[in-house]
Order: C-alpha cells, then sequence, then structure tokens
C-alpha cells in the first residue's frame, strides 16, 4: 500500500513537471507541485531592474519560457514581437484565481471580447479625450491644489495616498454623483485595501490574504448597492457615468443590469487606484534623485503660472497641453517602471512560437523588455526624459514602448492617468519640496513604498508668491 502511495506521489510530480501538450513546451521549469516558482517570482526587486528571477531563466532558458504561478501553468516572454501578437490574437485577460475572485465571475471586464469591447466604450464616454477636456481637467485641479495646500500646512503629504483620494474623489463624483459623507469615506478605506493582497494563492480560508479580499469585496459590493438603489428609489441625481450606463434604453430595457453596472463600477475603481497613484509615486521619487530634471520642471511650471492673467482661474486644457517637458517626464517614468507584465493574457489557442509551442489556456505574461533595448534608447537603464525630445508625445503605443498594454485591453485610462499625474506635478512645483534618499520603490509584481512615499515642505515653501493661485 505504501509502496503504491509513494508511485502515484512520483507518478503526479512527474506529470506537474512534464505537462502534457500537443507540441513542443518552451523550456523552463514547473518548480514544486501546485506552488511552482511563486515564491522566487514574489520577492522583491529594485523598480528599475528587471527581476533576479527573470534575469535568471532568460539567461538560462532563453526569452521566453515556462513556469508554474499561484497554481497556474505560465508562460513568461521577453520577445517584444511575440508579446504584441498575443496581444492582438488574445482577448481574456491572463489573471490568477484569486484576482478572479476579487474581480467577480460575472464582471464584464474579464468575459467575452464583445462584453469587453461594451465597457470599454462606456469607459471612453467618461475618461476619453473630450471629456477629460472638458470636465475632468477642472475637477482634478482643485482637488490637487486641495491636498496640495492640506500637505503644506502638515508639513508633508504622501504622494501615493493623497494622488489614491484625488483620484476617488474625483471618479466618484463623476460617477456616484453627491454621496453621503461617511458613506463616501468608507468606500474609499475599502479601495484602499486591495492592492498590497492582489497576486495571492486562490485559498479562500480565514487568515489568508484572498479571504481578506472577499471579504473587504463583499463590502464593497454592499455598499454601491445599497448608495445605487436609494438613489434610484428617492429619484437622487446620479452622476454623469451612471446615467449613460442606464440611460442605454432600447424598447424600454437597460443594455446593463444593475447588478453589472455594479460590477463594472467597483472593478473600475479597483484597477484605476491601484496604478496610477504608485506611478506617480515614483515618478516623483525619480524627480527628486535628478536634480536637473527637477530644475527644468520648475522652470515650465513657473511659465505656466506666469503666463496667466487671471490667477484665480484654474489650470486649463491648453496649459496642460503646453506642459512638454512634464509630458516627457511621465513618459520617461512609465518606460522605466515598466517592469511588470504589460501584457497579460490567457491564450484561448495552441500558439506556436518557432519550434514550441504555447499551450490553450495557459497565462501568458509578455514582459515590455524593448524598454530597455539599447538599440531604441541609449543607456536604457538611465531617467534620461530629454530623450523624448524627438518623439511625438501623442502616441501611447508601439512594438517599444508599451506602458499601458497593447492589443484589444490597451489601457484606455492611459490619457486619465497621464492628466492627473501632469497636474500633480504642477501643484507640487508651486512648493519647495523635497523626498527623502531613504525612500525606496520596490516591486512585488505590484509596486511597493516600503518606508512610505512623503514630500517634506520646507518652512519657506512659496517658490515666488506670485506664483501661487489664489483660493
Amino acid at each position: 500500500m505504501t509502496s503504491l502511495v509513494v508511485v502515484k506521489l512520483f507518478h503526479w510530480i512527474y506529470q506537474w513537471r512534464n505537462p502534457k501538450t500537443n507540441g513542443q513546451l518552451p523550456p523552463g521549469s514547473m518548480g514544486l507541485p501546485i506552488i511552482g516558482e511563486t515564491f522566487e517570482f514574489m520577492k522583491p526587486h529594485d523598480v528599475l531592474q528587471f527581476p533576479t528571477f527573470i534575469k535568471e531563466r532568460v539567461l538560462r532558458y532563453g526569452p521566453v519560457f515556462r513556469t508554474s504561478l499561484f497554481g497556474s501553468k505560465a508562460i513568461i516572454s521577453m520577445d517584444i514581437e511575440l508579446n504584441v501578437e498575443i496581444a492582438k490574437a488574445n482577448h481574456v485577460p491572463g489573471v490568477t484565481k484569486s484576482i478572479a475572485r476579487l474581480f467577480g465571475q460575472n464582471n464584464l471586464f474579464i468575459q467575452s471580447k464583445q462584453s469587453h469591447k461594451h465597457v470599454r466604450n462606456l469607459t471612453l464616454q467618461l475618461l476619453g479625450t473630450q471629456c477629460l477636456k472638458l470636465k475632468m481637467v477642472e475637477d482634478i485641479d482643485l482637488l490637487a491644489r486641495t491636498y496640495m495646500e492640506e500637505g503644506v500646512k502638515n508639513g508633508r503629504l504622501d504622494v501615493k495616498e493623497t494622488s489614491s483620494k484625488i483620484l476617488i474623489e474625483c471618479l466618484a463624483k463623476k460617477v456616484m454623483g453627491e454621496m453621503e459623507p461617511e458613506a463616501a469615506k468608507e468606500l474609499a478605506l475599502c479601495w484602499r485595501c486591495f492592492p498590497r493582497e492582489w497576486f495571492q494563492f486562490s485559498w479562500n480560508i480565514p487568515g489568508t490574504g484572498v479571504y481578506r479580499m472577499m471579504k473587504a469585496r463583499k463590502r464593497m459590493m454592499k455598499l454601491i448597492k445599497e448608495m445605487v438603489l436609494k438613489k434610484r428609489a428617492s429619484g437622487e441625481e446620479f452622476g454623469e457615468f451612471f446615467k449613460i450606463i442606464f440611460g442605454e434604453m432600447e424598447g424600454g430595457a437597460e443594455k446593463m443590469s444593475v447588478e453589472n453596472a455594479i460590477e463594472y463600477i467597483y472593478t473600475f475603481f479597483l484597477i484605476a487606484n491601484e496604478t496610477t497613484p504608485g506611478n506617480l509615486a515614483a515618478t516623483v521619487k525619480l524627480i527628486s534623485d535628478h536634480p536637473k530634471v527637477m530644475q527644468e520642471l520648475q522652470r515650465e511650471h513657473e511659465r505656466i503660472v506666469h503666463g496667466k492673467t487671471n490667477k484665480e482661474v484654474g489650470l486649463t486644457w491648453e496649459e496642460y497641453k503646453s506642459m512638454t517637458f512634464t509630458q516627457m517626464v511621465i513618459s520617461e517614468s512609465l518606460r522605466i517602471t515598466s517592469t511588470a507584465p504589460t501584457v497579460l493574457r490567457i491564450t484561448d489557442h495552441d500558439f506556436q512560437v518557432g519550434d514550441y509551442t504555447i499551450p490553450a489556456g495557459w497565462i501568458f505574461m509578455g514582459y515590455a523588455n524593448a524598454h530597455f533595448n539599447p538599440e531604441k534608447y541609449d543607456d536604457p537603464l538611465e531617467f534620461n526624459p530629454w530623450r523624448w525630445k524627438r518623439e511625438d508625445m501623442g502616441s501611447i503605443l508601439s512594438k517599444s514602448y508599451i506602458p499601458f498594454g497593447a492589443g484589444s485591453r490597451l489601457c484606455v485610462g492611459a490619457e486619465f492617468a497621464k492628466l492627473q499625474m501632469a497636474i500633480f506635478i504642477h501643484h507640487l512645483f508651486r512648493y519647495r519640496w523635497s523626498m527623502k534618499k531613504e525612500t525606496i520603490v520596490l516591486r512585488r509584481f505590484m509596486l511597493m513604498f516600503p518606508c512610505g512615499s512623503h514630500v517634506q515642505f520646507s518652512e519657506d515653501t512659496k517658490v515666488d508668491n506670485s506664483l501661487c493661485y489664489q483660493s
């Protein structure tokens, strides 16, 4: 009996390490059963470097290799041509089981190509250029200015946390309309609870990250549903975005149910809140470490404020578009901090790559290796915003620059993210500030700030009294 168990155990381990496929798998190791190579993959690393896990395996196996992460079989690729091809040919996002649970089984973002196209078109009505130009600039500008002044009074502020507050308040108003203060506060707290626990094993048992995520998710969904139903019953005004969702009528029937709308709003906020605040905090850290960049940004934002005829008027779209160097800084920061996979898919059919086969149903992780290609970027590890002087700043997608992903799931909020980052930087440079050298930016798949992302304001903080907007 014992020998039979041992034989079956070894057979199971063998099958785990040698998955059956219709062709030859790329080289690599599946690691330990269930656990795979997850712990090595998730070791924190410097945000400006590729993780040791990736570098070691590329040297050993080449630019495309297999592994197992979070109990799922995965292909990791540093081949930009393959990454773009997979992104265009496949539409299902490559998420772990824990993230699939977090998003929900009926989530329109991760269902069919058609459902994703529908919510993408809806999102464009909120985050498209025209809406940003007419409605978002003013709201973000006012929130950024308010929180910056509050930070100055306290002598410091945490960039990531402040950016998160700005983003949530701005989007919540557009989506939900006016909210009761307590409900808004609790919702904001829920949104900020998720990021640290995203990439986990999918065991939903007490004490695990997935269990905490699911508990917070349940609370968030309940809060959103209560607010939506209360507004509908009382006839209160929804935000503009809910009007768009519930205003799509055909023969009196809603195209999106209340349940689907709540799932959509929940995911929309969740994704937005994790990405932009971390990217902005990393950008401020890079600026702080490069005095010449700080000086050039100071000149640009002084010029914008000096050019105002009415100091009481907030930032305009035209002034935002005139921030040429700021846009160069943001593009350069996104280039060198995109050391996480920018293409995440589940392959829906077997895919041939030379002599190898990427099996259907596997997670595909494509890294932005092209961002560090010396043939495209001189001294690619150097933070050099001036390299973008000759580039088309309106372009957000090319084979050598994919911080917002590629294919049908190219991030629809790319321009919104850049807008928020630029406005925050503009108001930051109204004051004298610094970030401690000890501040570090790590990545454990998601960006991490172990010591926070605080900036300190000097006592004589105003750069020039004539440059400060009047509240």
